[in-house]
């Protein structure tokens, strides 16, 4: 997957800021260099949001990635340990 050239935090600044001023979203855009169904995809994802929650979401993510890893393993170790049990010696 590629990664974006703005960072959560940015994004975040960019959605503020068409919260906050009076410009015309396609004005805030062309500013930023974004494409405006680019910001309305932004806005669906991380509109509510605040910085701290993205960044609490981020972990969050890399923390379950990690366990589905681990319990993928512990499972391919139980199925092989079964298969040798099941063997007649």
């Amino acid at each position: 997957m590629s990664r974006s050239r703005f960072s959560e935090e940015k994004i975040l600044a960019v959605l503020k800021e068409a919260e906050e001023s009076d410009e015309k979203i396609t004005e805030i855009c062309s500013k930023h260099g974004i494409s405006d169904a680019t910001f309305y995809k932004w806005r669906s994802k991380y509109g509510g949001q605040s910085a701290n929650d993205s960044r609490r979401l981020k972990q969050l993510e890399e923390e379950n990635k990690r366990l589905r890893a681990l319990v993928a393993d512990l499972a391919l170790r139980n199925q092989a340990l079964k298969r040798v049990v099941s063997k007649k010696w």
